[in-house]
């Protein structure tokens, strides 16, 4: 068939995949209710009834040895449903409010599976061997999901475990009961449930296969293809949904949504077929999206605990940090630069960036201008520059590395000011306080080893020594900073 069939066969499988999918959650769901599962358990079916086309998608790929395809669907879907679903919806709802508890049990889980699948796609441990870490941890929570209060209480587990757990899921479930309420199922449902299945499945192998033959007609990257087109059209349904649902303040169910999702791709889609068919050999593009999911899901679990939810400005920082996958992906596969070591670079940089963002957040302004807090009747401690407050200098600092970030980004190759990046820690030296000195320094690495990529000297020697130069400097910029609050301290206590 020639190439343009085989793309109107993808526009019409993706269509048809997506809508059966979606009447697949509907029907599991009142199915669910008619025999009794909990809340919590009536989402993880929704989550698995949602994530029919990704699964599908990469068991075909992997079944055709496309292994590039089948481990970008799962991987690729997972980096953009935490931009899709926490990003998004945290950026259309001004804020997705979320029990701290719900974040610390459904996150270490969510945690540990990332992990599992990064040692896995590094090649530490085999697909058998992660599959066996991640259901571990897995099974035992989709169990304890549907176990009611009064077995959770009952857990041969000290009591002050069993408090903890019992609360954790019962406030998971108060977001979820008004989140999903399904009606009771009947005979129908099941049938229609049946059908909606078969058609998935049909519909999402058509689509892997017209994919794939345009993609390999066309020479496009099989990570591409698998990482970016089919990930973003098969993760649609749960996007739409989560969007839906922050705008109606169900936090905990987005939140549920996501992990739940890529926890049971990770699971189902790639770990589950890799173990029975292999994942064939290991590949720096795969290890890169892998760091990606994993670096992430860190980053957005981190600011969720942090603020007890996700607001607009985290929600925008988890965005960027997809597009900044997308850019780096993009510029992997087309440098050729993506061995093992080499491709966990970019997404510690933006790690490094969250970390600054997320240290600023968490200090304020106050403990920046004095870490010992406000007292009353004590002057406010000065900066080294007469008329400057500390935050003000701290914040024209970190504005000053974005202005040169921004610069580097836009002249491209032809001019590389990574370097430049340490007036960050510089400028932030004159705070004459070492904790906003640090977290200069921190922005400034960040954005040095992201503007790396369109320089065009990612994962290069002189990459490394403009990296190297600029933590010289914020290590002895931080160092000085601290010596010189001691100084100002002990001289003026």
């Amino acid at each position: 068939m020639s190439t343009l069939v085989w793309s109107v066969l993808f526009f019409l499988g993706a269509g048809l995949s997506l809508g059966a999918s979606w009447l697949l959650v509907v029907r599991l769901e009142r199915l669910g209710e008619r025999i009794g599962l909990s809340e919590a358990l009536l989402g993880v079916v929704a989550a698995l009834a949602a994530d029919a086309p990704e699964i599908t998608s990469a068991v075909t790929a992997l079944l055709h040895h496309d292994t590039g395809v089948g481990a970008g669907v799962v991987l690729g879907s997972n980096v953009f449903n935490l931009a899709a679903l926490l990003g998004l919806g945290a950026v259309v709802a001004g804020k997705i409010a979320l029990h701290r508890r719900v974040v610390l049990l459904s996150g270490a889980v969510a945690v540990w599976v990332a992990a599992g699948c990064l040692l896995t796609t590094l090649g530490v441990v085999g697909p058998g061997i992660g599959l066996l870490l991640v259901c571990a941890v897995l099974v035992p929570y989709v169990a304890l999901l549907g176990i009611n209060r009064e077995r959770l209480s009952r857990l041969p587990l000290p009591a002050a475990w069993t408090r903890w757990l019992t609360v954790a899921v019962h406030e998971e479930e108060l977001e979820l009961d008004e989140a999903i309420a399904p009606s009771r199922g009947t005979w129908r449902d099941g049938a229609v449930a049946l059908l909606a299945l078969v058609l998935v499945l049909g519909a999402s192998v058509t689509m892997e296969q017209a994919a794939t033959t345009v993609g390999a007609r066309l020479g496009i990257a099989q990570i591409i293809t698998g990482g970016l087109v089919l990930a973003i059209v098969t993760s649609l349904p749960n996007a739409v949904a989560a969007v839906y649902l922050a705008a109606r303040g169900r936090g905990a169910a987005v939140l549920s949504t996501a992990l739940t999702s890529n926890a049971l791709n990770v699971a189902v889609g790639l770990l589950l077929p890799g173990a029975l068919l292999g994942l064939g050999p290991r590949e720096g593009t795969g290890i890169l999206v892998a760091a990606w999911y994993t670096g992430l899901t860190i980053a957005a679990l981190l600011f969720a605990y942090a603020d007890r939810g996700l607001r607009r400005p985290e929600g925008i920082a988890v965005i960027a940090g997809y597009l900044v996958f997308v850019a780096v992906l993009l510029a992997a596969v087309h440098t050729g630069i993506i061995r093992t070591g080499l491709a966990l670079w970019p997404a510690l940089g933006f790690a490094l960036v969250c970390a600054g963002l997320l240290a600023a957040r968490r200090a304020g302004p106050a403990q920046i201008d004095d870490a010992s807090g406000p007292v009353a009747g004590r002057a406010r401690p000065q900066s080294l520059l007469p008329g400057w407050t500390i935050t003000r200098i701290w914040q024209t600092s970190l504005l000053l590395s974005l202005l040169v970030a921004a610069c580097d980004a836009a002249t491209g190759r032809h001019l590389i000011l990574i370097g430049a990046l340490i007036v960050g820690p510089c400028c932030a030296l004159l705070t004459g306080r070492w904790i906003p000195t640090a977290l200069a320094g921190l922005w400034a690495l960040g954005l040095g080893t992201l503007t790396a990529v369109p320089d065009g000297i990612w994962a290069t020697a002189e990459q490394f020594t403009f990296l190297t130069a600029v933590a010289v400097v914020t290590v002895v910029s931080t160092l000085s900073a601290g010596l010189i609050q001691w100084w100002r301290t002990t001289a003026h206590p």
